[in-house]
């Protein structure tokens, strides 16, 4: 054995004490996923994250929480005593979480143990807010066909399409039962309504009553569903959801003249039953995937159906932060446009926040907004023949070929030219300029009058005689009715001096009342005289030149040239007998301030230096290079005539790149324009540029784009097209089912129908809903068949009526042991009451009518619903092809609950007031066609008795009761059948649908 020496021994017993003192027992660092990122991510990422920035500073990433924020670092890796984050959350008065309950001492103790372990945290791992990882959520869930419902006997006979298993099961369980069928009068003036918005005839009711066919009600659905009336009738439903109307919004609301193809697509892709993926993928890529048909470009004006900010976008400069709040706003609502109508998600609540409810980040909204960057709402031209669109594309590809050779070889014979060739382009290029229309001030203008035998004047008035030696009259200038040069100046006229300026005496210098002077166009008209002493000139029309339906005189300029050569028209004050005083564009005193309109060539000048161009190239040229530019001439000449003889181009307010630039508002020709993450969604704020995306709260369905050419605005948009119809998207299908349901039983399945996040209803029959978006999507996306399962089910052919237990289980209807009694909307009643008096024109597409008087259409429109009488209207047509405003509804239709064309409208509010009763009583429309009705009436029986039951057999379907007919006979005698017209159309059978 080795002996140590004793003082060895002793210092080792030292060393072993100081180590035991010195070093403390170990401890495993809190595991950061596990235990560090739950706190952060419960009780600080809501209001420090990349977006909120609460203090400047975000928790999401560990190179963010190192940075710390607004009062410096917050975190010292191994040192707890230095890290802020401690002293925030610590204490018995805790600074932090300003919302929520306070951390409690083991969260605490796993922070500092974390900080003091060094603070590990993986690079990779971004916190986020709870619910956007939190895709658990009915509607989130893959959609598969569940199996039908089984039922004993009793109700299994009850059961005529799958409708009615699902339906069925839920009303045994609650102890209930359908209702009896309703009888065939009743069913059919439902089922008209419901598919094509218009009530059936007396004759087509009859005929249904006594039909027997079983299959007679099967028959009459599938007739009504091929109507050309049914497409109006549901592409209504569709307008609502998406906001369309014929004016831009905000505060100048102007027209939008060209928005009504769109509209008219809907109506024909519902008529044709198109697959509803490819109805959805047109609307958002269209011109992409058939840019040469007659429905590719005019079905993205889906995107731009809503609101235009006239101002924002055209006025207000590019420079200030007004214009990216503009576009940010403009981009909001098409995301939300496309989102809420097609997969019910309120996306736009994560503009400036995440979503607080659905999985659902500022970054996927951001990378919403930037599938359009590259868009805008303008109006573009299309060609909707296909022939007509490759003829016309071949024809400019020719041309383009023909121009670019002609102008390289000119390039090259102008390079001979050398500075005299340059001398005279730089002259002709200033004579050019200076001869051209000066502005607008083009002249004056008088009050139009019905006759061309008002005489009308105006004079000069010196305030001194002065000597002339020339009067010049010049022509003014105006496209009204095609006019052009030469516009109002009179077919008669004289030019009269005086010495007063009464004209009390006058002498006649130029008499040209006898016969017509020709129009002279832009001709100026030269009075010689001796030379002369004047002081007061004036020029009389005596017959006046035609204008439209009216007649008037207006002038350019009158020139007063002295002998030396001198104007002095601008020394004269100006009178006449009466004056359009609309500046700058007309005004007396335009008469005499040097601006008129010239043409190019009116001043010889031009015409001799063109001519000494013309002659110097002539000069350079060969014998070879003349042929052939005469060649390429002849062929631009017959490219252009061929191209000017094919239809005109239509236009269409749809999403587009390219369109002439108006003010500050310029196209992107087809260049995205970038688009930002932004803190609290304030363009001041910009975090980072994001890419075109959609969000990722499918598990079975990928967001992230994977694009060839990302700068390729079209195909962003056709990517989120193809995302929202994919058949991993379960959200497309249940949403348009839902919305069918909703318009056929006036209640939806899920009740918020442009919500199906955690903020909206559950589903009141998830297992139908589920299997009838499968079927949908899998049997070929036809909305008809889906009309068809739905309303030849026994719930649709139920009775409205209630009974006491129904009330009492289900007073909301909720479970559909009855059918809903709905009100009629406001088109449906408005087309139901001109169809009824024979005054519905049933004249498809086209602009829409204007149930207004127009005024002041330049600035701000001003639309009087009030100076417009439906009595004398050319033509009534259906309420789908109205023309819509935002800004001032038409009061009428506004009173019936009609959709607000300003706001996305999944469902109409539908009320019930005394302005709607007043309406439908005194409204000018409604008494007109009670008027029209009672003639239509009497043109077929002069007895009363007999014109009051086919009064209520038009309108209501059936025959009057015994004391109806004796309440309406007596108001007939007294106050006329017009009033008892007006009475029925205004009674709750007529207004309701049982």
């Amino acid at each position: 054995m080795i002996a140590l020496p004793p003082f060895f021994v002793s210092r080792l017993f030292c060393l072993a004490l100081f180590l035991t003192i010195a070093v403390p027992t170990t401890r495993a660092a809190p595991d950061f996923k596990e235990q560090v990122a739950p706190i952060l991510q419960q009780h600080c990422i809501r209001c420090h994250n990349d977006s909120t920035k609460d203090g400047g500073l975000s928790l999401e990433t560990i190179q963010s929480a190192l940075k710390g924020g607004d009062n410096g670092r917050i975190l010292t890796p191994g040192v707890a005593e230095e890290s802020l984050l401690l002293d925030y959350v610590a204490g018995p008065e805790p600074e932090m979480p300003k919302k929520g309950e306070p951390l409690n001492e083991t969260e605490i103790g796993i922070l500092r143990n974390w900080i003091k372990a060094g603070a590990v945290w993986p690079a990779e791992h971004r916190i986020q807010e709870a619910q956007l990882n939190d895709h658990d959520w009915w509607s989130f869930r893959p959609l598969s066909q569940p199996a039908l419902p089984e039922l004993p006997a009793k109700e299994q006979k009850q059961v005529r399409t799958p409708v009615d298993a699902f339906l069925l099961a839920r009303l045994r369980q609650a102890g209930l039962n359908y209702s009896p069928p309703a009888d065939r009068r009743t069913l059919i003036r439902r089922i008209y309504f419901d598919l094509i918005g218009l009530p059936p005839t007396p004759e087509e009711i009859e005929q249904f009553v006594k039909d027997t066919d079983p299959r007679a009600y099967e028959l009459l659905v599938d007739r009504l569903l091929a109507s050309p009336r049914y497409g109006e009738r549901w592409a209504r439903h569709w307008l609502d959801v998406v906001h369309y109307a014929d004016t831009h919004g905000y505060d100048k609301d102007k027209l939008r003249e060209n928005a009504w193809p769109y509209r008219d697509y809907v109506i024909r892709s519902l008529n044709e039953d198109r697959p509803y993926g490819q109805f959805i993928q047109q609307q958002l890529a269209g011109d992409l995937l058939k840019p040469h048909s007659p429905d590719g470009v005019p079905a993205t004006g889906f995107i731009v159906a809503g609101p235009f900010d006239w101002v924002g976008q055209i006025e207000i400069s590019e420079k200030l932060i007004e214009k990216k709040i503009t576009r940010n706003l403009d981009r909001d609502d098409m995301v939300a446009t496309v989102m809420n109508t097609t997969v019910s998600l309120t996306v736009q609540c994560a503009r400036c926040h995440n979503h607080k409810f659905d999985p659902i980040s500022q970054e996927d909204y951001y990378g919403l907004q930037a599938v359009f960057a590259g868009i805008d709402r303008a109006e573009r031209s299309y060609d909707p023949d296909p022939e007509t669109a490759s003829r016309r594309r071949s024809l400019q590809a020719s041309l383009e070929k023909y121009q670019g050779e002609y102008q390289r070889l000119d390039t090259r014979i102008r390079k001979r030219g050398g500075a005299e060739l340059e001398r005279l382009e730089a002259e002709i290029k200033q004579a050019t300029h200076a001869k051209q229309g000066q502005g607008d001030e083009y002249g004056y203008h008088s009050l139009i009058e019905k006759s061309d035998k008002t005489p009308k004047w105006v004079q000069l008035n010196f305030k001194q005689p002065l000597t002339v030696e020339k009067i010049t009259l010049i022509p003014a200038l105006d496209n009204h009715n095609n006019i052009g040069a030469g516009f109002g100046f009179p077919r008669r006229f004289k030019l009269e001096i005086s010495e007063t300026s009464d004209f009390k005496t006058a002498t006649v210098i130029a008499d040209h009342t006898q016969q017509d002077f020709p129009n002279p166009k832009s001709r100026h008209i030269d009075v010689d005289l001796k030379p002369q002493n004047i002081q007061y000139l004036r020029m009389t029309a005596t017959k006046l030149a035609p204008r439209s339906n009216d007649f008037i005189f207006a002038l350019g300029e009158i020139q007063v040239f002295a002998p030396d050569g001198n104007n002095l028209a601008q020394q004269a004050q100006l009178t006449s007998l009466d004056s359009i005083e609309a500046h700058p564009r007309w005004a007396r005193k335009n008469l005499v301030d040097g601006k008129y309109y010239q043409s190019l060539n009116f001043n010889t000048d031009i015409t001799e230096l063109k001519q000494q161009r013309d002659e110097l190239l002539a000069s350079l040229t060969s014998a070879d290079e003349k042929k052939l530019l005469s060649q390429l001439s002849g062929k631009i000449k017959l490219t252009q005539a061929n191209l000017d003889q094919l239809p005109d181009p239509q236009q269409v307010f749809a999403a587009t790149t390219d369109f002439p630039a108006k003010g500050n508002f310029r196209p992107t020709e087809g260049q995205p324009r970038p688009v930002y993450l932004l803190s609290r969604g304030s363009e001041k704020a910009p975090i980072r540029q994001v890419t075109a995306s959609a969000p990722n709260l499918i598990d079975e369905l990928n967001g992230d784009f994977q694009l060839k050419d990302p700068d390729n605005e079209a195909t962003r948009r056709l990517a989120l097209a193809r995302w929202i119809t994919s058949r991993d998207n379960p959200l497309t299908w249940r949403s348009i089912v839902n919305r069918v349901w909703l318009y056929h039983f006036g209640k939806a399945i899920v009740d918020t129908p442009n919500d199906f996040g955690k903020m909206g209803a559950k589903p009141t029959h998830p297992e139908l809903l589920d299997y009838l978006a499968s079927r949908f999507r899998d049997e070929g996306q036809s909305l008809k068949d889906l009309h068809r399962l739905i309303v030849l089910s026994t719930a649709y052919r139920q009775s409205s009526r209630t009974s006491p237990k129904g009330n009492q289980l289900d007073g909301d209807n909720r479970l559909l042991w009855r059918m809903n009694r709905r009100k009629l909307e406001a088109e449906a009643l408005r087309d139901s009451v001109l169809q009824i008096s024979g005054k519905l024109d049933l004249e498809m597409y086209g602009p829409g009518d204007r149930l207004f008087v127009l005024e002041k259409p330049q600035h701000s429109p001003h639309y009087l619903y009030q100076k417009y009488d439906p009595t004398t209207a050319e033509k009534h047509r259906r309420s789908i092809y109205r023309f819509i405003v935002r800004s001032v509804p038409d009061p009428f239709m506004e009173s019936l609950d009609c959709a607000d064309p300003s706001q996305i409208t999944p469902k109409r509010i539908e009320t019930l007031t005394a302005l709607q009763a007043l309406s439908l009583l005194n409204d000018q429309f409604m008494i007109g066609m009670s008027v029209f009705f009672a003639e239509h009436i009497k043109a077929q029986s002069d007895d009363l008795t007999t014109q009051i039951s086919q009064a209520f057999q038009t309108a209501l379907g059936r025959s009057p009761e015994p004391d109806e007919l004796k309440i309406l006979k007596t108001i007939g005698e007294q106050h006329g059948l017009k009033n008892v017209c007006r009475l029925i159309l205004n009674s709750n059978e007529f207004i309701f649908i049982d």
